[in-house]
């Protein structure tokens, strides 16, 4: 019994000396020498860092940060002697996030392995890159138009536009209400779709589950209607 009784006492001490957090960004950045990595979020509306890392060698990185509820981070890259501007977008849960990417492209190589919002948030982003397709389209079209000096394709090309930006507002609605009990919810409403009219801001708003309105975006979202209400 006194061995048992020692062991876990030995045991206690050892977990109580590890140091414990919320949020634990770690991956690795192929090719990558020298550098520093920045965890960053937004704060009253500015970027802070939470965490940094100076690299000089190793091959694998890791950062921490404190966490009340799911919200975006970004992992920032500041190259020694370069002069850019790299960061990664990802939603973050307690917990672990892994972050493997390549020094070349460094947010377009990102493979980002955590939370259940980052996974919805990169299912809304994949339709988006088809409406960003059509918007580059119409851009096109809008300038083979005005060369041409064509003005019923111009009405045309500028229907067609407003049709699109109208869909997308419509489906980031319905992405919303249909993912209620997610904290991308509340954020694609005041990130994507912040200048829409008030009824569809009141309709994601009206949809959340109480955890989600209790959540950093739910309160924020809850705000940012009444705040407009009164403009």
């Amino acid at each position: 019994m006194k061995k048992i009784l020692l062991f876990a006492f030995i045991c206690l001490i050892v977990s109580c000396g590890k140091e414990t957090h919320d949020l634990t960004v770690k991956g690795t950045v192929k090719d990558l020498k020298k550098g520093t990595l920045y965890l960053q979020k937004m704060q009253d509306s500015t970027l802070i860092n939470v965490d940094s890392l100076v690299v000089s060698g190793q091959t694998e990185f890791e950062l921490h940060s404190e966490l009340e509820s799911p919200e975006v981070f970004f992992l920032h890259l500041n190259k020694t002697n370069e002069d850019s501007d790299r960061k990664i977008v990802f939603f973050a849960d307690k917990g672990v996030t892994e972050i493997h990417t390549t020094l070349k492209d460094f947010a377009y190589d990102a493979q980002i392995n955590g939370s259940e919002q980052q996974k919805k948030l990169e299912e809304y982003l994949k339709m988006m890159e088809r409406f960003n397709d059509k918007n580059l389209d119409l851009i096109k079209k809008e300038f083979e138009a005005k060369s041409s000096n064509d003005s019923t394709l111009i009405l045309e090309n500028q229907k067609a536009f407003e049709n699109l930006v109208k869909s997308k507002y419509l489906y980031t609605v319905n992405f919303a209400v249909t993912n209620n009990d997610s904290e991308v919810a509340p954020y694609l409403a005041l990130t994507e779709i912040y200048d829409a009219q008030i009824k569809w801001l009141d309709t994601i708003n009206n949809s959340l589950t109480p955890k989600i309105k209790d959540s950093k975006y739910g309160k924020e979202l809850e705000s940012f209607i009444a705040k407009r209400k009164t403009e």
